[in-house]
Order: structure tokens, then sequence, then C-alpha cells
């Protein structure tokens, strides 16, 4: 019996095109020969009564819409049992059962024992496979049928633009749509509409007006597919122009045409404002206002555009609100994280059950309002209501509780999803890295490749950060291959990243030759490339850089003027410090942020305008910031003036209680200025607050493996060798005039981290490879100076990155020309 049988394996599409028209395939040679025997039905022995056609019809169709395939089985057996014979009809509707039934494998088989097929037989086979999601089945069933010179419906030939619109294959698409012509068929609306859909999905648009423009019977379907298109595709102005040729047509505007348009203003094109009230006019004068979907529109709309009076006024007007128009208006209020929250309370109140869009939407209000409490409660609701393992949730949460530092909250979150995409990696990675944990991001960037998962620009120009701010060249060598491998190493976001992870892993040469080799620099990639100079001393390089932007054409942004003014800041360039920041003010009305206006304190301090810098404080926005008043304290030190450092430390140590850097800075400054009691006192301060200094770290990559020293450490396996060249080096650098102490014992007075960090580079890279440092605090003045003479001595390139600056120390000489 055939129920007994096992389902007969699916066919690929060699095995499809091989098979010979009208031919059985090996799987049916072997079946039963109860259907046909050359002109003779040979029934079995024993048989029952048969019913008749029609009766075997309604039992089928009555499985078919009850979705039930158990009934149609048992209809299928009863006609075998009694040796029953279907006509071709019949079969027909059993195959399109067992497709309505989810049964592929079982219409498979039986299509392949039907003695016979007509082109109801493979529109039934094609249609089925597509409104599985079996996208290729279906392609492979339409190859099969076109070898047998089935003329297919025009249903089917719909269904099969559909399938090309979902995946993306734009030359089945092309076949189909020469088909449709060469078989004359005729492209009316009902092939018009999905035509348009598939050339416009599959980045085709203007193939798609061509095909518009040639149809004759347009109905609305149409004429909102093309808009749709046009809206996806953001060529407002021609979604306009159809809109308008729509109406000079007198075809009435839908519902779903508004809707479209109204998503399309959202984008904030030119004039979008105007359009969207041009719109919501049209949509009052034809009563589509209060409409779900334009309602909806409307309000999303005004939120989106900043005009939030007229959103809520929309929406206090709609009557039956439900989920989505109060999803609208929470995602327009986001930027207004409280009255998010507040709405979301009311919801609550009027009976609304909030889906999986709602909360996660709440949750980024939650993390723009920095309400944590408020989160952690939405939280709560979240596995009330069972969204605990959606993965979108699961991403939004990750955001959350990375936002707060709550790392293990998040990787909780993170665990519990069904579903970890790509974009949940991402967030995870991210929040490790925002954290400082750059490290584990790495760690779960090689996981997620582990999983077989492809990462996209987003996560890679992530992970390329990471590898930059842990001085990490080789592994973001290793991502930049894996991002060209995977097809993306042209992105605009992975170049800019690219660039950023050399220059701040010291190799500003490479960050030079992948922003000289990109094909379109936007104004990310030259404010990363400005700013990279700047960090690097190159303050003419970077103002030429800058220059060069212009001329370009590219309009500076607020990054490009702070990497300027940087530049400026540790080149000792005044002058054109002050023009470009009254430029950024006054040309390209840009407001100075806390970080412009500390680079302008650093630029004047250290040109000894201390009482300037102190003015220009005063007067800002930013009076209370403590890095601006840490800046004038370090210019303080460099120009050894100690009644303005006292005045400065008093007012930083009043703002900062409890951070070490002030007091560190204002006991450098005694120390310098010879005033040892003073010094003791501060000292004596910090350990009755309970303050202890960050201690200094610095590391260095030798080949995969990254190393870290602290002050005077011992604990590298290599420490012995380490020391013995620290030893050789200072004995070298002494006979170029090197001048300093040893205490009683012998020991170096200052075997700071950067300098073992140096010693360890000098033993393991050979053959003259630049040495790349990285430390987590400012240089001291004595690691400055054996530096350029270590450079001098072993004739190697230095390069290192402290807290606010590269230094790079060729031949005796420093970049920053001393002054830093």
């Amino acid at each position: 019996m055939l129920l007994q049988r096992k389902p007969a394996k699916i066919p690929s599409l060699s095995d499809i095109i091989n098979v010979s028209s009208g031919a059985l395939t090996p799987s049916i040679n072997k079946a039963s020969s109860w259907f046909n025997t050359g002109d003779k039905t040979i029934p079995p022995p024993e048989l029952g009564n048969s019913l008749d056609d029609a009766t075997y019809t309604k039992l089928i169709l009555s499985s078919t819409q009850s979705g039930c395939s158990a009934h149609g089985k048992l209809v299928q057996s009863h006609m075998v049992k009694t040796g029953y014979n279907p006509t071709l009809f019949l079969h027909n509707t059993l195959l399109n059962m067992y497709f309505k039934c989810n049964e592929s494998d079982l219409a498979l088989q039986l299509f392949d024992e039907m003695p016979e097929r007509n082109v109801v037989s493979w529109n039934s086979l094609i249609s089925g496979y597509t409104q599985l999601g079996q996208y290729i089945f279906a392609k492979e069933a339409f190859i099969k049928a076109r070898t047998t010179n089935v003329n297919l419906s025009k249903h089917t030939l719909a269904s099969l633009l559909s399938i090309c619109a979902q995946t993306g294959d734009l030359e089945l698409g092309k076949v189909i749509h020469s088909l449709i012509i060469v078989t004359g068929v005729g492209i009316d609306a009902f092939l018009t509409n999905p035509l348009i859909a598939m050339y416009s999905k599959c980045g085709r648009i203007d193939q798609a007006r061509i095909t518009f423009n040639k149809c004759n019977q347009l109905d609305d379907v149409s004429w909102n597919s093309m808009i749709s298109g046009y809206a996806k595709s953001n060529l407002h102005n021609e979604m306009l122009q159809i809109l308008v040729k729509m109406h000079q047509c007198e075809v009435r505007f839908s519902s779903y045409v508004l809707g479209s348009v109204l998503k399309a203003c959202c984008s904030n094109f030119n004039h979008s404002l105007i359009w969207g009230k041009l719109l919501h006019s049209c949509s009052i004068k034809l009563g589509w206002d209060l409409d779900v979907v334009v309602g909806t529109a409307l309000l999303d709309m005004y939120s989106k555009i900043g005009e939030l009076h007229d959103a809520i006024s929309i929406f206090n007007l709609l009557p039956n609100k439900n989920v989505v128009m109060c999803n609208a208006m929470i995602s327009g209020m986001l930027k207004f994280g409280n009255k998010s929250l507040n709405l979301f309370l009311e919801m609550q109140r009027n009976g609304f059950r909030p889906s999986e869009f709602t909360f996660s939407t709440m949750i980024k209000a939650c993390i723009i309002s920095e309400d944590f409490e408020f989160g952690k409660q939405i939280h709560a609701l979240i596995c009330k209501n069972n969204f605990d393992k959606d993965k979108y949730i699961g991403s939004v949460l990750v955001e959350f509780y990375s936002k707060w530092g709550s790392m293990e909250d998040a990787l909780l979150c993170f665990k519990s999803t069904n579903k970890q995409d790509i974009v949940t990696w991402t967030s995870m990675i991210v929040g490790h890295a925002q954290n400082g944990e750059f490290e584990k991001s790495l760690i779960l960037f090689c996981k997620l490749l582990s999983f077989g998962l492809k990462p996209d620009e987003y996560t890679i120009s992530n992970v390329l950060s990471c590898c930059g701010n842990l001085g990490s060249v080789r592994c973001g060598e290793g991502i930049q291959c894996y991002s060209v491998k995977g097809g993306i190493g042209d992105s605009g976001v992975v170049l800019n990243s690219l660039i950023h992870m050399y220059a701040k892993s010291g190799d500003i040469d490479c960050a030079n030759r992948v922003f000289e080799v990109a094909d379109k620099c936007d104004v990310v990639a030259w404010s990363s490339m400005i700013c990279s100079s700047a960090h690097h001393g190159c303050a003419k390089e970077t103002l030429r850089v800058f220059e060069m932007m212009i001329e370009s054409g590219i309009v500076p942004n607020d990054v490009a003027f702070l990497g300027v003014l940087t530049a400026c800041s540790h080149g000792g360039l005044v002058e054109e410090g002050l023009r470009y920041y009254e430029t950024m003010k006054g040309e390209y009305s840009i407001s100075p942020t806390e970080k412009h206006c500390t680079c302008m304190v650093d630029l004047l301090g250290r040109a000894g305008r201390l009482y300037d810098a102190k003015s220009f404080i005063t007067n800002s926005n930013f009076k209370n910031t403590p890095v601006m008043w840490r800046a004038l304290l370090s210019s303080c030190r460099i120009h050894k003036n100690t009644e303005v450092g006292k005045q400065v430390a008093e007012t930083l140590i009043e703002l900062e209680p409890e951070s070490s850097s002030s007091y560190v800075l204002l006991y450098n400054v005694y120390t310098d200025a010879g005033m040892e009691s003073e010094a003791t006192k501060i000292r004596d301060l910090m350990s009755t607050r309970r303050i202890k200094k960050e201690p200094g770290l610095s590391w260095i990559e030798v080949g995969n493996r990254v190393s870290s020293f602290l002050v005077g450490d011992k604990s590298h396996p290599q420490s012995e060798s380490i020391y013995v060249k620290l030893n050789d080096v200072f004995e070298k650098i002494k006979k170029v005039g090197y001048r300093n102490e040893k205490k009683g014992n012998g020991f170096m007075v200052n075997p700071h981290s950067e300098k073992l960090a140096v010693c360890f580079g000098l033993i393991s890279l050979g053959g003259g490879a630049p040495l790349r440092v990285m430390k987590n605090l400012r240089v001291c003045e004595d690691c400055h100076v054996v530096m350029k003479l270590i450079s001098k001595v072993e004739k190697r390139e230095i390069v290192l990155r402290d807290l606010s600056r590269f230094h790079r120390f060729t031949d005796g000489i420093c970049s920053c020309g001393d002054y830093w």
C-alpha cells in the first residue's frame, strides 16, 4: 500500500532535469502496478466497493479544508484497497490536499506515481512548494516543467515571480518575464504587480518602471507597488511624481498608498514635512484620516520628523486605538524618554497587551532616559509575558545592561534567547567593548565564527575598534583579511574602522594607505584620518588633510574640528587653533563641545597663557567639568606655576574628590617646585581619604600574544632577561648623556612599565622591527628622555601611546618635539 511506503526522496535540480519528458522516476518504476499496466487495469484480489469520483473528491476537499492529512490518507488508502483508478482531476485534488496539509514529501511521491500529468498538476506542485516557502524545490519544479513543454498558468508565474522577489533571484525573474512575453500570456495587472515587486526588490527599479509604463490595465495595487518600490529605493522625487500622475489619472488613493508615501516622508528628505502635510490634508478630504493605517502612518511621520505636538494631536483624535498606534506613538517619543514611559503606563491602564516591539522600544527609552530601575521593571514584565526568549528583545536587553556595566546580567539575557543571531552576538560584543573588556569582545567574536555565523559590517567595525584599543595590530590584520574574504572589505564602515585601528595601534603609515586606497571617502573617513594624524603629533600634516577635505567639497563635522584643535594643541600652534575655533563656530555653526573647549584650554595653557586658559574655562558652558580644569593643572606643572596650580587643584578636588589624578597632578606640581612639605601633605591627604593612584600598566604585542607590565614587574616568564636588557640599555644611554641616580642596592630608580615593555620588545623582536607600546597613563618626563635615548642607541623606532597622544621616537627625537 502507498501509505506503507517510505516517502520518496525529494529530487535535486540535476535529477529533475535529467528525467526525460513524461518518463517515470526510478522510485516510481518500483511502485506497485495497480494504477495502470498497458491498457488494462489489474485490481488486487478480494476488493471492497469503490466510491464514485464525486464522493472521493468531496472527501478529499473536506480534508483540505480541515488541514488534516490523516483523513486524506484514509481516502487514498480506500482507493488503493478497492482497486479504484483515480482520474487526473482526482489526482490533482489529492496533490493539492497534501501541500495544503504541509505534506510535501507525500505530495512529491504522489506526483511521481501519477500516470499522467497536465498543466494543473505542475501548477499545483510549484504553487504548493511556494506556499510552504520551499523556494528551491519550486524553482526545480519550474525547470522540469519547462523541459516537458508545459504551459504554466499566470497564477503559477505570479507565484514564481514572488519567489524571485523573496530570494533576490533577478536572473530567474528575467527568464519568467521573457516567458510571459513569448507565450503570449499577456501582461495585465495580475502579472504586472508581481513583476514590479520583483524588479524593485532585486534593485532594478528602472525595469520596474518600464514594466509599469507598458501595462494598459493598471489597478490601485500596481500604483501602490510602484510607489512602494520608489520609497524603498529612497527615490523620493520619482515617488512623488508617480503619486501626482496617479491623481491626474483619477485613480482613487487607497489607505495603503497614502500609508506608503507617509512612511517615506519619515525619511526627512527635502520638503518632506510639506508633502506630509499635503497628504494629511488629502487624507482628511478623502475621509482616510481616521483610518488605522493612515492614522498610524501620520502620527509616525510627525513624531519622526520632530513635530511631536501634531503627532500627539492625531493620536488623541484616532478612535479605537490599538497596540500598533500606541507602539508608533511610543517610538515617536523615544527621544523624550520619560514621555515614552508615561505613555506605556497609560497603555497598561487601558488594557492593551504590549507586543515584542512595545517592550523593545520601552527598553530603548530606559536607555535614553538612563532609568535603570524602570528598565528592570520592564524586564520583569517581559519575563511575565514570556517574551524573554525573543531575539530582538534579548538584543536590546543586552544593550541595556551593558550600558549600566552589568555584564553578568547582559550575559544571562544573551544566553536566554532562543535564537542568537548576528544582532544579538554583536550587542554582546559591543557591550564588552563599552565596558573596556576588549579581550572578551574578541573572544566572543571567535566564538561567533565557530558557530558558523557571518558577521556584518557593524560587527567587523566593532571588533576592529577593540583591536585598536588593545593596540593589537596582528589581530586587526587578521580581521581585515576576513572582511576582504567575506566581500565587505571595501565597505565604508569597515575602511573607517581600519583607519582608526591602525592609527590607534601606532601604525599611522598603514592608516594612510587604507585612506588612500578607499574609492570614496566620506566625512567619517576624513575625520578619522585627521584625528589620527593629530594624535600622532603630525600637526602640519593634520592641517593639510583638513584643507584637502574642504577642497574636496566635504563639509567638516565636529569630530574633524576636534582633530584640528588637538593637532594645534599638541603642536603649539596657538594662532591657528584660535582661528579654527572661531571658524567652527562662525562659518560652520558647530557648537563647541566639552572636548573642543578642553583642547582650547590645553592649547592656551601649554603656550604659557595660564590666565587666558582659566578665563576661558570660567566663561564657557563647561566650567564645572573636571577634565578642563585637569588640562589647566597639567599646564601649571609644565610651567611650574604653583600659585595658579594650587587654585586650580582646589577647584578640581572639590569637583572630583574621589579622582586620584587630581591629587597626583598637584603632588607633581609641588615636587617639581621643590615644595616637599606641601607634596607630603597631598600624599597624606590621599592616604586619609583612601584614594589610591591608578597603577601604570604598559603592554606590547609580540607575535600573537600581548604581554603587559606593571612598575617593577617581575612576573613575566622572561623577567630575568628583560632586566638584564634593561641594565644593558641604561649602560648604553649613560654613555650618550643620560644622568640618573641609583639606590644603595644598585637597582634602577625608575623601572617604569613602559621601560620593561620596550626591553621585552628589544629581546623578542629582531630585524629592526618597530616597537609599539601602549600605556594607560601619561608618560613621565624621565621615561620620555629614556625612550629617546634608547631609540638612538638601539637604532629602533619606538611608538608609545600614552593616555593623551602618541610619541614616535626615532634616532633620539620624539614626534611631539618635547611638547606634550
